[in-house]
């Protein structure tokens, strides 16, 4: 079986990681540019992430599990991988040579002596394991983004906390003082001039709403006086 010429595409990819999700490992073959193992066959068992690494297509081959990249696997045929029947091994021409007749041995007035059989040394030769390509370090996956978000709405201020998809604090109030101190580490033109100017108007709304509580209170000061004038 011959090495396939292209390598894996979007749409074949996009069919492995569909057939791992079902519980299926697709069987793959490796293509020229894996080096020696072209031609051999494997089974894709992991999609790792592709902004990573650009080896991110898992491959068991033998013992090994190894990354590759989707230009060093295509689509293996079917029947690709099937062990061939192996070959019966043929009887030795031993009941041949026992079933000769054995020649008369000429003795010279000694008794014979009894032949030793040297014992027989079997080579076995052995076969190159097919060399394995270099395999990058895959780079370990770093922790998830932390975001912290302060934020302003209905005349209070938020901080809050999230890692990834994770929420490690919920939306909690903190003074405006605070969150002017937060702001001021940001070094972004119009950021805190925005914040001053909230700042301004909450100020301004609350001065309002004081000289008028001040304004009901002198009010309800002078009417409870008129009562005790009147007593």
């Amino acid at each position: 079986m011959g090495a396939a010429g292209q390598g894996l595409s979007t749409d074949e990819v996009q069919s492995i990681r569909e057939a791992l999700a079902a519980g299926r490992k697709p069987k793959v073959v490796f293509t020229a540019s894996a080096g020696q193992i072209a031609g051999q066959v494997g089974q894709v068992v992991e999609l790792t992430d592709p902004a990573v690494s650009d080896e991110f297509v898992v491959v068991r081959f033998g013992r090994d599990e190894l990354p590759f990249s989707p230009a060093d696997v295509a689509v293996a045929p079917r029947g690709a991988g099937r062990k061939a029947p192996e070959p019966q091994p043929q009887p030795q021409p031993q009941e041949q040579v026992e079933a000769a007749p054995a020649e008369p041995e000429f003795v010279l007035d000694q008794v014979p002596q009894q032949r030793r059989e040297e014992p027989k040394v079997e080579t076995v030769e052995a076969k190159p394991a097919p060399a394995r390509k270099a395999v990058k370090a895959v780079k370990p996956k770093g922790p998830a983004g932390l975001t912290v978000t302060l934020a302003y709405a209905d005349g209070e201020w938020t901080v809050a906390a999230q890692q990834g998809s994770k929420s490690l604090a919920k939306p909690y109030v903190v003074k405006p003082a605070e969150a002017l101190r937060m702001v001021a580490l940001v070094d972004v033109p119009g950021v805190q001039e925005a914040v001053e100017q909230i700042m301004a108007a909450e100020r301004a709304e609350a001065e309002q709403q004081a000289e008028k509580l001040r304004a009901e209170l002198a009010e309800i000061e002078a009417r409870l006086a008129e009562l005790r004038e009147a007593h």
